[in-house]
């Protein structure tokens, strides 16, 4: 099978840049398996064929990847051509409340010009501390037709697919709630934040990639957006009471944590993860979920517990992170590439993993106070650290995790100019790719809490 990034970068066999992610060659390998185990399993289980390429052919859609798209449509075709034309509709529709949440653009008979004026990652935060950082944004709600056409349980997985491209820290446990109504099982739920997520990684990465063999300029696209005006089409009420009903409905399938300790503001260290969804117990682990886990004391971990009920998407996910993160034969410095998860979590808006990354940031550089003011101050457009390496790396993570991605040659060029070469450049856009896929998995399957100290 071809290499999917390479395809989706348009970048041919023994070209330079394939040459120099060889360098990195079980990330490679690992991207490759885990389309392999997510798209094109041997045993799709639950999840059908259909319903895999349908959910990849809409994040696609959702995330200006014309390129993307099409090749899942592809697939999606094979199955079923009436559910690529509804998968189409309903993307239609999410383009139609993008651009009325957006007003009208410079060509409004333009549905990619109305698009183009809306931009994620939306979210509102619970914590007040954080609520002046809160950028609502359009919500979907697909019509009875297409359920009709494409079916209650697929639709449910759609709609989780939106809210987890445009709106990944708005994710809530009534949201599993509502696709255990709907017909998903725990490990049905686990395969698609998967999937969702990994795709968010596939594309950024082949979005970065094919910026390195480009000579256009990237055509300007706005910064994050500030916090929401009364023009932000965001009613997400319908939704919430529907979710708030399928919580009463599902019982105990879902956690709520009503005392849990919240963190009210980004910092570094001192945080842990519980999930919505109950994990796998550590007695009940296959001898093929144990080998998933990589190393054995992740079994301890409710997180890895948790991403265990799909083993194979699993186990290529942790390998493709450990090679990103901890291959340090050449390429960038670790201190960078903790920076750029830091960067894309912290726009995100997952506190968790920015917690995470930040504190090893700081234990790479021992620069604290410059990882501290990233995030105390956040990812705008007046945010300097003043540092040139490590303010190219922080917009070029920024650029990446946008959505759509608006990174292209003009951050190649800034990131050459301090210094990076081609192959430190291809790190940092798989450690800001891959916070793309972790942070959302992260925030759609549970939540932080504080930390005793000392624990």
């Amino acid at each position: 099978m071809a290499d999917i990034i390479n395809l989706l970068a348009g970048i041919a066999a023994n070209d330079p840049l394939d040459a120099l992610r060889d360098h990195r060659a079980q990330a490679k390998e690992n991207a490759q398996l885990s389309f392999e185990a997510l798209l094109e399993p041997a045993d799709p289980a639950e999840v059908s064929y259909r319903d895999r390429y349908a959910v990849a052919a809409f994040t696609a859609g959702l995330l200006g990847a014309p390129r993307a798209e099409e090749f899942y449509r592809d697939l999606l075709r094979d199955e079923d051509e009436s559910a690529s034309w509804a998968v189409a509709e309903l993307l239609d529709d999410a383009t139609a409340t993008a651009g009325a949440a957006a007003g009208p653009g410079p060509d409004d008979e333009s549905d990619s010009a109305a698009m183009s004026g809306v931009h994620g990652p939306y979210g509102i935060y619970e914590s007040s501390a954080l609520a002046q950082e809160s950028v609502p944004g359009p919500w979907l709600a697909a019509r009875e037709a297409t359920a009709d056409r494409l079916g209650e349980k697929l639709v449910a997985g759609l709609e989780f697919a939106h809210l987890l491209v445009l709106h990944p820290r708005d994710c809530r446990p009534g949201h599993l709630a509502l696709l255990l109504e709907a017909g998903w099982d725990e490990d049905g739920i686990v395969t698609l934040a998967q999937l969702v997520s990994f795709l968010n990684f596939q594309i950024r990465i082949s979005t970065g990639l094919a910026a390195l063999t480009s000579a256009t300029p990237t055509p300007d696209v706005p910064a994050p957006r500030t916090p929401g005006s009364s023009d932000d089409h965001s009613d997400d009420t319908s939704t919430s009471a529907q979710a708030e009903r399928a919580l009463s409905h599902v019982g105990d399938r879902v956690k709520t944590h009503p005392t849990l300790k919240r963190p009210e503001l980004f910092q570094q260290a001192g945080l842990g993860w519980v999930p919505w969804i109950a994990p796998v117990a550590e007695a009940d682990l296959t001898d093929a979920q144990r080998d998933a886990l990589v190393e054995a004391g992740r079994a301890k971990n409710p997180y890895f517990r948790l991403l265990a009920r799909d083993p194979a998407a699993l186990k290529a996910r942790t390998l493709t992170d450990f090679d990103i993160f901890f291959n340090t034969t050449d390429g960038v410095g670790r201190a960078e590439r903790e920076l750029a998860a830091t960067a894309a979590s912290r726009l995100n808006g997952c506190l968790f993993c920015a917690s995470i990354h930040a504190d090893r940031a700081t234990e790479e550089s021992g620069r604290r106070d410059l990882v501290q003011r990233l995030l105390d101050e956040g990812i705008g457009t007046t945010s300097r650290l003043g540092d040139p390496v490590w303010d190219a790396v922080v917009d070029a993570s920024v650029a990446l995790t946008l959505t759509p991605q608006s990174f292209g040659p003009d951050h190649v060029a800034t990131l050459r100019q301090a210094g990076l070469d081609d192959a430190d450049i291809i790190d940092v856009l798989g450690c800001a790719a891959f916070f793309n896929w972790a942070n959302r998995l992260m925030l759609s399957l549970g939540e932080p809490e504080l930390l005793k100290p000392g624990k």
